[in-house]
């Protein structure tokens, strides 16, 4: 009888002194975290007197967008909506969730694309933060991403242009990435070029969007200190995940536009999983086999014969994606490539781990390798020591594919 006093006593205890002292706790953290974020975003706002972008109120972002009524996509950030302007002008809201990096991707993005103009850099107007709602506006895109039309369709009839246009937008996003390399008085580091990041207006125009893991750092900096990898699967460069691979640099950017390259030649990403019981399930592996045993013809989307702009792409490409990334050429070097001949281009060596017919892997042994590599991913605060045994595992994972 006493034990069930006790029990009740706990529980009453429980239920109504520490439940509630916990959730104020817990509402007093969330509190103070927000407000930390508030003030990081608000001392790098007073800090830059440099910014030629306009800064709005949460009321001016309502008007705009006419209480968020045309939403034209939603991402881990948070949803951007199309929006209007008093001179007519038609823009791009993006909406920061307040929960995102303490806003570290908010000061990214303004820090980066705020202060700089290229005609492939997508433009910054302006910005809003106040208390905890930040949003971005930047300048309508009206094509919308690149992915919806590479991915669009197997055959390059469906194609909304020509291949000559494919050229000029793997061109345009090259200048854009090199002029952030090269063109700024601090050279900034992407770190998330894919076909979702490029932006087309509607001339079909290329822009370079979405700076949110963007890094700035001196032009005379050789060696990039990370804590962690950052960029999407697929894309991802190798030194990223393990430094044997050789120093985060300018070069993986240059990794990441060559993965894009070759999706863009190809119609497909470059695991794909509708060809996971051929020898295709690697592209970049299949596409050098067929440049190498074929002398340069290739049959892809349907038995189609490749043409001569997709060669070229698919040359860059396999020169940007080699390992080691004193090996790839620089973003300027790539942009010569692009404007010249593709007789003038010598072919690459290859740029994998293992043979053809090791890499002609299964679909699970495809998903593996994404499988490990989402784990380092999610590991960022980790030692130098737990990195070093999840590099092994990751250079073991493709090997043994």
């Amino acid at each position: 009888m006493e034990i069930a006093k006790v029990l009740l006593a706990l529980w009453v205890l429980g239920r109504f002194v520490f439940a509630p002292i916990s959730l104020l706790i817990l509402l007093a953290y969330k509190l103070w975290i927000s407000h930390v974020s508030i003030d990081i975003v608000e001392k790098f706002l007073r800090e830059q007197q440099m910014l030629s972008t306009t800064r709005y109120s949460y009321t001016d972002i309502i008007a705009i967008t006419g209480h968020f009524r045309e939403k034209l996509g939603q991402g881990g950030f948070g949803s951007v909506f199309r929006g209007t302007l008093l001179n007519g002008q038609h823009v791009a809201i993006k909406m920061l969730g307040n929960y995102q990096f303490n806003g570290e991707d908010f000061i990214n993005e303004v820090s980066t694309i705020g202060r700089i103009h290229h005609v492939n850099i997508v433009r910054l107007i302006g910005f809003c933060s106040e208390g905890s709602k930040r949003a971005l506006v930047y300048e309508y895109m009206p094509k919308g991403s690149l992915d919806k039309y590479i991915f669009s369709a197997r055959g390059t009839s469906n194609r909304p242009f020509s291949w000559d246009k494919l050229n000029e937008i793997a061109l345009g996003v090259a200048r854009g990435i090199d002029y952030l390399h090269r063109g700024c008085d601090m050279q900034i580091l992407h770190f998330d070029i894919k076909s979702h990041n490029i932006l087309l207006d509607c001339h079909f125009n290329p822009k370079v969007s979405d700076f949110g893991l963007a890094k700035l750092y001196p032009k005379n900096y050789s060696l990039v200190s990370l804590s962690a990898a950052r960029g999407t699967i697929g894309y991802i460069a190798p030194e990223l995940v393990s430094r044997n691979f050789g120093v985060v640099s300018d070069k993986s950017d240059v990794y990441s536009f060559g993965m894009l390259l070759l999706e863009m030649a190809g119609g497909r990403r470059n695991v794909d999983n509708i060809m996971a019981n051929t020898s295709q399930v690697y592209y970049p592996s299949w596409i050098y086999d067929q440049l190498t045993q074929n002398n340069g013809i290739i049959e892809i989307n349907n038995n189609i014969e490749i043409y001569e702009v997709e060669r070229k792409l698919c040359k860059v490409g396999l020169w940007c994606i080699q390992m080691k990334s004193s090996n790839r050429p620089s973003m300027d070097q790539v942009v010569e490539m692009l404007e010249g001949d593709t007789d003038n281009l010598q072919m690459p060596p290859r740029p994998f781990f293992a043979s053809s017919q090791l890499i002609s892997a299964s679909q699970s042994s495809m998903q593996s390798i994404s499988i490990e590599l989402s784990i380092i991913l999610e590991q960022e605060d980790c030692s130098n020591s737990d990195n070093n045994i999840k590099d092994v595992k990751f250079v073991s994972s493709i090997t043994q594919s």
